[in-house]
């Protein structure tokens, strides 16, 4: 025989317990705002092992949405370095170069200053020593900057 006392046990078995929260449980002794920040911070060193890096950049409102247009595109990333590598002249890829900017601690030079620098100092150039890429650059940066000619 059940009694009132039993009802109001079997009401209470039935009623949502006040003291749990509503949502997704609590697996993690970590606060949301702690997970976010490590989760960032191990994404940062995935992407620095792959050889990553973010720069910030600010452009012109037009520009900035032209880029992000383009950077959807799955040709972006080999265009943006033809044109990298059109612009700029990595120094220690070319012996000669690299002897000519020894009192420089720059990576990279613009290729027009690569150009004149090329036809400043000419006759420090070994051209024994040269290699057929060097020669290439040469040519390459006489052609677009020099209309062709190497003044020396």
């Amino acid at each position: 025989m059940l009694t009132s006392h039993h009802n109001k046990l079997k009401l209470a078995a039935m009623k949502p317990d006040r003291t749990r929260r509503p949502g997704r449980p609590k697996t993690n002794p970590l606060s949301r705002r702690e997970q976010l920040r490590l989760a960032k911070r191990a994404q940062r060193e995935r992407e620095r092992a792959a050889g990553m890096m973010a720069i910030p950049l600010k452009l012109a409102a037009r520009d900035a949405e032209r880029i992000r247009v383009a950077m959807a595109r799955p040709e972006f990333t080999s265009r943006l370095r033809g044109l990298l590598d059109d612009a700029l002249v990595e120094i220690a890829t070319y012996e000669n170069l690299a002897a000519l900017c020894w009192n420089r601690r720059a990576r990279y030079l613009s290729a027009e200053e690569a150009f004149r620098l090329y036809e400043r100092n000419w006759r420090l150039v070994d051209r024994r020593r040269m290699t057929p890429a060097e020669r290439a650059l040469i040519e390459r940066l006489a052609a677009r900057y020099g209309n062709g000619v190497l003044n020396v």
